[in-house]
C-alpha cells in the first residue's frame, strides 16, 4: 500500500473557511494521470495540484474532480504555500512549470503570495443564446478567451443576484463562465461557473483573473486593480496587469494536513 501526504489550504483569504481550498500532493515521481484523477475525485475539491520538484522549478499539474485543467490559480498558490512553510522556509520564489502553460513563478514576501501568470486574450462575440437566457438578457456585453467566457454587467447587484441552471451552463464548449461588474469599494467584483469540468461555482478563480484583468485594466484606465470574487464564501485579490503577464496576489491558511493510502 501507498502512503502520500495531502495538505488543504484555503486560497485567496487569510481566515479560514473562506477563500477557495485547494488540495496539494507533493510528489517524489509522478503518479499515473488515472490515480491522479481518482484522488481529485476523493478530494471533492474544486481544485487539487501534484506537485513534483525537477532541478530548479517545480512541475506542477491540477486536477478537478472530473478532468485536468490547463492552469488553476488558487491551487498554484496552495501549492507555494505548502513549499514555502513545510519545505523550503527560506526560499522566497518557487518557479513552478506546467506543461499546458508555461512558466508560472510565484513570489513570496511577508505572508503574500504572488502569482506570474499569462494573460488571457479576448474577443468580443455576440453574446450566445444560451447565456442571455440563462442570465435573464441582464449582461451587456460577451467575451470569449482561451478557455472562458467573460459577461460584463452593468451592476454588481446583477453578479449578486444569479443563479444560473447549471445544467444549461455545462453544455456550452469552454472551461467556465465569468461574471463581472464594477465594484464600490475594490475596482471590479466577480463570480466564476465552470459545471462542465465539474465545479459548479468556484469561490475564488486566480485563473480567471488572467481574463478580467485584461477587461478591467482597460475600461479603468489602470494597470493595479483591487479584486472581489463574490461567491458564498469570498476571496480578495490584487492584480497588476502587465499586458502579457498578470501577476495575482493574495495570501492562504492552512486546514488540514492528512495522509492518503492508496
Amino acid at each position: 500500500m501507498n502512503q502520500l501526504t495531502i495538505y488543504q489550504v484555503d486560497a485567496f483569504s487569510d481566515k479560514i473557511f473562506s477563500g477557495n481550498p485547494a488540495a496539494v500532493c507533493v510528489l517524489e515521481n509522478w503518479l499515473s494521470d488515472e490515480m491522479m484523477q481518482k484522488i481529485a475525485a476523493e478530494n471533492n475539491l474544486a481544485e487539487t495540484a501534484f506537485v513534483l520538484k525537477s532541478d530548479e522549478q517545480f512541475l506542477i499539474r491540477w486536477f478537478t474532480p472530473d478532468v485536468e485543467v490547463d492552469l488553476c490559480g488558487h491551487a498554484t498558490l496552495a501549492s507555494a504555500f505548502v513549499l514555502q512553510r513545510f519545505f523550503y522556509p527560506t526560499q522566497n520564489l518557487f518557479k513552478f512549470f506546467s506543461p499546458k502553460s508555461g512558466s508560472l513563478p510565484v513570489a513570496y514576501q511577508h505572508g503574500v503570495f504572488t502569482l506570474d501568470f499569462p494573460s488571457d486574450i479576448l474577443e468580443e462575440i455576440i453574446i450566445p443564446g444560451i447565456l442571455t437566457s440563462v442570465f435573464n438578457n441582464k449582461a451587456v456585453q460577451c467575451f470569449k478567451g482561451k478557455t472562458d467566457y467573460l459577461l460584463i454587467f452593468d451592476h454588481k447587484k446583477d453578479v449578486l443576484a444569479a443563479k444560473p441552471n447549471f445544467n444549461d451552463l455545462a453544455k456550452l464548449d469552454c472551461r467556465g463562465i465569468i461574471i463581472t461588474a464594477r465594484g464600490n469599494d475594490v475596482d471590479f467584483v466577480s463570480r466564476f461557473f465552470g459545471p462542465a469540468v465539474g465545479v459548479n461555482e468556484d469561490p475564488v478563480t486566480g485563473s480567471a483573473h488572467t481574463t478580467l484583468a485584461p477587461y478591467w485594466a482597460k475600461i479603468l484606465d489602470k494597470n493595479v486593480l483591487t479584486a472581489r470574487q463574490v461567491s458564498a464564501r469570498g476571496g480578495d485579490l490584487t492584480v497588476y496587469y502587465q499586458n502579457d503577464r498578470v501577476k495575482i496576489s493574495g495570501k492562504g491558511v492552512l486546514y488540514l494536513i492528512g495522509e492518503i493510502y492508496f
